[in-house]
């Protein structure tokens, strides 16, 4: 599996910005998408998480109410993120890994298998 993210820039608090992830050449029928980001000189976190069917959504508590993770379609994940800090600035990665049903979540890196280039998202205060 492939993941290209895109979408990130610089941008000024308040602002807001949309990061995109396709995934090319996956084969299984379930999978999850997670968002995650590395700021300098801190560890890798999660952000957002959804499910194969997007029913299922996990958010860190740090963007919650700001940002929403979608699917557009089965191979293109979206992660809007409104009313930017400067606290998130950081390179943002898309990952993908399988699940056992269209419903399944994964909050740890860990769960992921694939993991695409990161885009840089910085934010100005």
């Amino acid at each position: 599996v492939q993941l290209q993210a895109s979408g990130g820039g610089l941008v000024q608090a308040g602002d807001s910005l949309r990061l995109s992830c396709e995934a090319s050449g996956r084969t299984f029928d379930y999978y999850m998408t997670g968002w995650f980001r590395q700021a300098p000189g801190k560890e890798r976190e999660i952000v957002a998480a959804v499910s194969a069917n997007g029913d299922n959504t996990y958010y860190a508590d740090s963007v919650k109410g700001r940002f929403t993770i979608s699917r557009e379609k089965a191979r293109k994940t979206l992660l809007q993120l409104n009313r930017l800090k400067s606290e998130d600035t950081a390179v943002y990665y898309c990952a993908e890994g399988t699940s056992r049903t269209r419903y399944g979540l994964g909050m740890d890196s860990r769960d992921y298998t694939y993991w695409g280039r990161g885009t840089q998202v910085t934010v100005s205060s």
